[in-house]
């Protein structure tokens, strides 16, 4: 299939919400999309606003070729860079401080996995095909879903789709992952889902979900720092986005989720406690005032039940958005 038709297949999860609530505060201000995969959300972002420009970001060479081919109706407004997202916010923001960038009006990240990855990328994503176990967003990533499989000891392995996967049956796949690679390196998808699928009790076999779904999940988030990038990416997004910028958060798991609803919440604070006081109740500066955030979501948003009908890809879904963060300098 040409890019063209696997870009127009693609559906952009909650992108309703999204504009609705990552709103420009100017109308030509900068926009960053932070994991641009397939540019649905981009391509509807600059549609709807004829004066923003963009900075597309993604760790896939392959995917942003898509993503470019998608967005050449808008090449005078938007810039890309193939990279992992923390790499780039961490230096963009270093770039601003220097006064060598400006500030973002509107940030967006959709953290989930794009559904090419799935499909078309033939890296072992997909636990219904047969596939090298590569599983790796970026050619830049030291090692592959096969080198963790074969490479990582029982206990490593174990954490990994215990905490990462939040699987029951971290042990026992576990046991009969290092079980079978003894026997014979582990590097197809197909052999690794059988592998698990064996492994959990008769009556897990058969649910809504594969038995593998968990393992590969975690498997995959451990192959590509996923956690880890976030936590980084998104610290170093709120101290750069300017103070009446809007930054949005779409999340597929408890696990990423969590992590934006802390560092919301740990960056939040009351607008009119923060320009008269501090700990000490004596002024504070209006600039440090302009750093605190207003979570503008007071619990996640849920995709609506007429989208998951027609994408059931956004079932698990959830929502976040706060405005402000960075400040003047």
């Amino acid at each position: 299939m040409s890019s063209e038709g696997i870009s127009m297949r693609h559906i952009p999860v909650m992108l309703e919400e999204t504009l609705k609530y990552l709103v420009p505060p100017r109308p030509d201000c900068l926009m960053i999309d932070a994991t641009l995969g397939m540019a649905g959300h981009s391509a509807a972002f600059l549609s709807r606003y004829p004066s923003l420009r963009l900075i597309g970001v993604d760790a896939d060479k392959e995917l942003q070729s898509i993503a470019k081919a998608r967005l050449e109706p808008y090449a005078a407004r938007t810039n890309f860079y193939n990279t992992y997202f923390d790499v780039f916010f961490n230096s963009y923001l270093e770039e601003i401080e220097q006064g060598k960038a400006e500030r973002p009006g509107l940030i967006l990240f959709d953290f989930g996995v794009s559904m090419y990855h799935f499909t078309d990328s033939k890296r072992g994503f997909s636990l219904k095909k047969d596939e090298y176990l590569d599983m790796r967003l970026s050619e830049k990533a030291e090692k592959s879903a096969a080198d963790l499989v074969n490479g990582l000891s029982e206990q490593q392995l174990y954490k990994i789709i215990s905490d990462y996967g939040e699987e029951p049956f971290a042990h026992k796949i576990t046991l009969a992952i290092t079980r079978e690679r003894r026997l014979a390196r582990i590097e197809n998808s197909a052999r690794l889902a059988e592998i698990i699928k064996s492994a959990v009790p008769p009556k897990a076999r058969y649910g809504k979900i594969h038995p593998a779904t968990r393992t590969f999940q975690a498997i995959r988030i451990a192959v590509n720092d996923e956690l880890g990038r976030i936590e980084r990416a998104l610290t170093a997004a709120l101290a750069a986005i300017e103070s009446n910028g809007i930054i949005g958060c779409i999340s597929f798991h408890s696990l990423e989720d969590r992590i934006v609803k802390q560092l919301f919440k740990a960056k939040a604070c009351s607008q009119e406690k923060a320009r008269y006081t501090n700990r000490d109740d004596t002024p504070i500066v209006e600039k440090e005032a302009e750093r605190c955030l207003v979570v503008l979501t007071k619990k996640p948003v849920e995709p609506t039940v007429d989208e998951v009908s027609k994408n059931p890809a956004a079932r698990s879904a959830k929502f976040r958005a706060a405005k402000g963060g960075g400040g003047q300098k």
